[in-house]
This record gives structure tokens, sequence and C-alpha cells, in this order.
């Protein structure tokens, strides 16, 4: 635990001086008691910061959200989900800047204040009218109660089962500041971010080229870590705002090391969250890769880990099939010595050994499967050959999975977060 508290029934408007209104609009072709568009504001000005997919094909709201983040500054966030206003060519990206336009007409603000999200399926315009008209229903909407902020969350969602929100309380030098998270992500999600949404918001005073730098370290901690089913989306977006409104400046070396802990652990949980409402998913797994050579190599290994289909298989059957997971970790691309690797499947129901030093052991089955009967599985490789570590989350591969896949014509989206623009 760090120098925080998580604050219970938190979400993404805990932080001082947010708001945001959220209403079914349309989008969705199926009305449903859950709104598909949220609009999140700051009292007041923001710093910014952001982290996006690095999918060739980046969705028209990427294009504009890049364009958005070079001005360091915002006040507002929409989103909608339902549709994806990806490969939707030069009429997606001006109807994304319509968006923006229209959320900032409303709120009084400037256009290049507002940042613009979309999730859903690929290749279909985006319905226009009913989206400008949606946004003047949800302004009087607008408030800043737990309601509203869970609300909002589940305006992002699509296939997610599960809302995804977090916020944390911590003590810096000059007083209290709140970070506040919520996110969506179920398929399509592999590094580099995978098919996920994210914002933070924060209340404590911060530059943009601060908060920059820490968000990218924090993602290639978390989301650039994080794999479902192998597949990367067109519309992966990460923001974070700072509003400064508690008054705390993070700016000693004390307070910058405690912030960027906090914003780690935000995006490490919140890929936790995604990663164990996988689609169709039974088990999170965890794959942590000990004492390598270098990081590089660590998240080479732990990622190879967790992406492997015969390995999620294997989980989702409960076999302690240790062979996949090296043969996983040897086709990674890391360099390391094959003749010192322990391998450890733990969770709650205890831990077994099933690879040491190099070799393979004979190991209880039974209990192997009571380990990997529980919700939360981790697989530990100690490679005794450096003091590089790195952790990468997954899940199993089910029946389910391959139920929703066969059944949807066209795909989810969301982004990859490696790359920093």
């Amino acid at each position: 635990m760090g120098n925080w508290n998580v604050i219970n029934d938190g979400n993404i408007l805990s932080p001082q001086g947010y708001k945001a209104g959220s209403k079914y609009v349309g989008i969705k072709s199926k009305k449903t008691e859950k709104p598909d568009m949220t609009i999140v504001v700051s009292e007041r000005e923001a710093t910014s910061a952001g982290v996006f997919t690095t999918n060739k094909f980046a969705a028209a709201p990427v294009i504009y959200c890049r364009e958005v983040l070079k001005h360091g500054k915002a006040r507002a966030i929409v989103v909608n989900s339902g549709n994806a206003n990806a490969a939707t060519g030069a009429e997606g990206v001006e109807d994304a800047r319509k968006l923006g336009a229209a959320v900032a007409g409303e709120l009084g603000l400037k256009p290049e204040e507002v940042f613009v999200c979309s999730t859903g399926v690929i290749g279909v315009h985006l319905p226009m009218e009913k989206m400008l008209q949606g946004i003047k229903e949800i302004i009087p909407l607008i408030g800043n109660t737990a309601e509203h902020g869970h609300l909002a969350e589940r305006a992002i969602m699509t296939t997610d089962l599960v809302p995804k929100e977090l916020a944390l309380e911590l003590e810096l030098s000059g007083g209290k500041v709140i970070l506040g998270s919520m996110a969506k992500g179920s398929g399509m999600i592999h590094p580099n971010m995978a098919t996920m949404l994210g914002y933070i918001t924060t209340d404590a005073e911060i530059s943009s080229e601060l908060m920059q730098k820490m968000l990218k370290e924090a993602t290639d901690n978390s989301y650039n870590m994080l794999t479902v089913d192998g597949d990367t989306s067109t519309n992966d977006t990460l923001i974070m705002l700072a509003n400064g409104m508690s008054g705390v400046k993070v700016e000693s070396k004390e307070d910058i090391e405690k912030f960027a802990a906090a914003v780690n652990h935000i995006c490490t949980e919140m890929a936790k969250k995604v990663a164990a409402d996988g689609e169709g998913a039974t088990h999170l797994l965890i794959v942590e890769a000990k004492n390598m050579p270098s990081v590089k190599d660590a998240r080479l290994v732990a990622r190879a880990v967790a992406a492997s289909s015969l390995f999620k298989c294997a989980v989702f059957g409960k076999d302690a099939n240790w062979g996949r997971v090296i043969s996983a970790a040897g086709y990674s691309g890391a360099e390391f010595r094959t003749d010192l690797i322990d391998v450890v499947m733990k969770s709650c129901a205890g831990d077994i050994e099933v690879m040491h030093a190099g070799s393979g052991l004979n190991f209880d089955e039974e209990k192997a499967a009571k380990i990997l009967n529980e919700k939360d599985i981790t697989v530990v490789l100690d490679f005794h050959d450096g003091d590089a570590c790195a952790t990468a989350y997954g899940c199993d591969l089910t029946y389910d999975y391959v139920k929703i896949k066969s059944g949807t014509r066209v795909h989810h989206f969301n982004i990859t977060c490696t790359a920093l623009h």
C-alpha cells in the first residue's frame, strides 16, 4: 500500500471541481436503461495529459484528441459508446470536431478545450443528429454526486459486465489531493493499449509536462502490460486532467514521487479490472517475470505468457501446464538463461512449484487444480539472472469468448497506450 487511502464508492468525480451528465441518446440501436453518452466537466481550466493507440487505423476521435492534447489544457471530455467512429474517413474527423464544438458551445468553452472519445462498432458513421440533440439534453443533467460519477462510467461501457472505477486520497506536503478514475474495456485488448478507454481526474496542481511523463510511465507498467485476446484497438485512449482546485502543488521531489506512485497504482488496478472482465473470462491471470537481465526482457516474457492462447486455455481447464508457460517465454524474444528458471503457480488456495532450475517437477496435480480453481491466478517465473522485473495482466480463454465474438459482425474498439503523443 502506498501513501494513499482508497475512497469508498470513489469515482471519476471524487476530486474537487468535477461534474458529469449522462444519458441514453440513441447511439446504441437497442434502448437500454444504461446511458450511451457522457460529458465530464472541470469547473476550472485543467492541465491535461494523454496516451493513445498505436494502431495505424487510429479512429477519428483519437486523431482529434491528439490535436486537443497539444494545447496542454482542457475543460471537458465527451464520450459515447455504441459507435467507435473508426474507419470513417475525413467525415469521421469532422464529426468529432462538431461534437467538441457542440459541447464547447453549450458550456461556454473553446472547442480546443474539449476531448472527444468514442467506443463501439467500427466502420459506421456517427448518428450526429441524435448526438447533437443528446448533448443539449445532457447539459441540464450535469452534477457532481457519486451517482453522476457512476452513470458516467456506465455510459462508456460496451461489452463490459463490471464497472471499473477507483479513487484515492493522497497526502502531500501541502495537503491532501484526490485522484479519481474510470475505464472501460473487455475485449480486443492487447498492448499497446488494447480496447480500452481510461480517464483520470485530480484536484492537484501539476504541469502538463510532468503529468504526461507520469502517465506514460504508468501506462508502460499497466495498460501496456495488459492482454485479453491479442487484438489492439483503433480507439484506445487514456486521458488525465488536473484542475488544481485543492490548492496543493506537486513540485517537490518527494511529492512528485508520491503522486507518480498513486498514478501508477490507479493505472495498474484499472488494468487488472479490465483483464478480470475480459469477454467470457472466469479468471484474472497475473504473470510475474522476476530477476531478469533487463526490464525489456521481463516485459517481453510476462506479456508473452499472459497472451499465450494455449496457456489461457490451460488456466480455463485448471491444468497447471507449465510447458506452455516456458514455451511462451522462449518465443517472447527475451534474452535469458534457461537453466536457472523456477516456475510457481499460486492463488489464495496456496502455491505450487512446477519447475525448478530449468527442469520440470513432479507435483500434486490435484493441489494444482485447486489452486487454479480460484478467481485470481498468479504465475511467477523467477529467472535468477538479474534484478529486473515486470508484471502482465490477462485472463483465461473460454467457450464464452468464442460465442461472444462469433456472434458479432463488427468489432468493439478502444486503444493502445505504448506511444506518447
